[in-house]
């Protein structure tokens, strides 16, 4: 997702202010994941509610009230407060209310996992590659033949208790919200999952298994080019003969034996 002006402006602050919220529990966390995501659907369904909410001509003493009487004890009090302070704010987009909210839950399921937060990076990652390298699982999870429920239970027969049940919620809330596909968001939730914890998000593919020692290194030296921490997920391609091809975000280093052979035989056929 991204947000620009006044609705950028609205994520950052009603982020810190969820974050500040459940710090002490991870089931409020949890709680409000849940919320926020099915107020962010409810929204989307619902357009005159939605420019209601965001109709900066409407006093915020009303739009307050309107929320407080359509989602007051359907959601969580956290998340009703964080909703309450949502629509007092300006957005750029009446569509950015549902965008934000959803961010919103994404970062709350992130809060829930607690001291499992430093391993959902690679939790997501190896679930996004499960997705993408099974054609059958892609396409049961994409049919629109199927409900969501369906689907959803589907994410639990696969996850069981093979992972935290944040990535279970994440998993579940790709299914529906914005991204388009199960993979694209399981891909942006990765990258929320480092921004949380203060760290971008690397995929490094490489010919050969690194050595710790070489691990670290790789680790290191990306520190210093990017000015902080960098969590990276490592994939082995044989057919890269050598070398080391870096991914974050739309950022690519490429220092693979197959690219450099790559550009050699462009300079000689130029």
């Amino acid at each position: 997702m991204d947000f620009r002006g006044a609705s950028a402006e609205a994520v950052a602050a009603l982020t810190e202010r969820l974050r500040t919220a459940v710090s002490a529990s991870t089931a409020d966390a949890a709680a409000c994941a849940d919320s926020l995501f099915s107020v962010s659907q409810t929204l989307r369904r619902e357009p005159a509610l939605r420019r209601f909410a965001t109709d900066g001509s409407v006093p915020t003493e009303a739009k307050a009230g309107l929320v407080r009487q359509v989602f007051g004890g359907r959601i969580d009090d956290i998340s009703l407060e964080v909703l309450g302070d949502a629509v007092s704010r300006r957005w750029t987009h009446s569509s950015d209310l549902a965008d934000g909210l959803e961010r919103l839950s994404e970062v709350a399921a992130v809060l829930s996992a607690g001291d499992r937060s430093a391993s959902l990076s690679d939790e997501l990652f190896e679930l996004r590659r499960l997705v993408d390298h099974n054609p059958a699982l892609r396409d049961a999870l994409s049919d629109p033949a199927r409900s969501t429920a369906d689907k959803a239970g589907l994410i639990d027969d696969l996850l069981a208790s093979r992972t935290s049940p944040a990535v279970v919620t994440l998993a579940k809330q790709a299914l529906a919200g914005s991204y388009g596909t199960v993979s694209a968001a399981l891909s942006a939730y990765r990258t929320l999952a480092g921004e949380v914890r203060g760290e971008l998000v690397a995929t490094v593919h490489v010919a050969a298994p690194l050595s710790e020692q070489q691990a670290g290194r790789l680790v290191e030296a990306l520190r210093r080019q990017y000015g902080r921490p960098v969590h990276t997920n490592v994939v082995v391609d044989r057919g890269l003969l050598g070398g080391v091809r870096v991914e974050i975000g739309d950022n690519v280093i490429d220092g693979t034996v197959v690219s450099r052979l790559d550009d050699a035989e462009r300079r000689l056929a130029g």
